[in-house]
């Protein structure tokens, strides 16, 4: 059974789009996202928040919606949570004072995985602007996302991997992007070091080398 090219942005893209763009694999998680961004005019006061698991692609995701606008059209905010509420409370409202065509539209991007302990916004004011705000949220991936992102991933290190794969990992590795992200290194690693082509054999050793011996135990 051949496997399937990963999926690209669902959209029509020219002969000259970003190589960026085009490393954007597109499946159940972000598709909705995807979506969203090509019309800022449309988001409730022009602004949205972008949220999802860590190496999710946010940032990457906000670079190419940024491109597809313009970045006189569309601000992007990174790592919200960390910075002055009242700055971005100001942003926020300069948005609506001169509207779309003027201020452009703004993203936000928010970590709100464990180690960030969620947004909690301090600040009245900027929490009900937030909460009128165009929600995005990145989900983890499925099964199929998960196997596009595997070949996605070992296409941009030029790691060759056979037929089977995806199917053989994917429900033998956590279903996290970060843990997705790690399995492809560690294979590419693995095959280096041994100087061999990644096959089964390297797929079981990267998968014990990060889940320990009983890799083979479906998550």
């Amino acid at each position: 059974m051949s496997r399937r090219s990963p999926s690209q942005i669902a959209l029509p893209l020219s002969a000259g789009a970003s190589a960026e763009a085009r490393r954007i694999v597109v499946g159940a998680a972000n598709a909705h996202v995807i979506e969203a961004l090509q019309e800022p005019a449309r988001w409730p006061f022009h602004v949205a928040v972008l949220t999802g698991p860590p190496r999710s692609g946010k940032s990457l995701i906000a670079r190419w919606a940024q491109g597809l606008a313009g970045a006189e059209r569309l601000e992007v905010i990174d790592d919200a949570e960390s910075l002055d509420e009242t700055a971005l409370f100001h942003r926020w409202n300069a948005v609506q004072q001169g509207g779309v065509r003027e201020s452009g539209a703004l993203l936000i991007i928010v970590n709100t995985d464990e180690e960030h302990g969620g947004w909690r916004i301090g600040l009245p004011d900027l929490a009900s602007r937030i909460g009128g705000s165009l929600q995005l949220e990145i989900g983890a991936p499925d099964d199929a996302f998960a196997a596009d992102l595997i070949h996605a991933l070992a296409e941009q290190r030029g790691l060759s991997l056979p037929d089977g794969a995806a199917e053989y990992c994917v429900p033998r590795t956590i279903r996290s992007f970060a843990a997705i992200e790690a399995l492809v290194a560690t294979i590419d690693r693995i095959s280096l070091e041994r100087q061999t082509p990644a096959t089964m054999s390297v797929w079981r050793a990267a998968l014990e080398a990060l889940h320990g011996p009983e890799q083979q135990r479906l998550f």
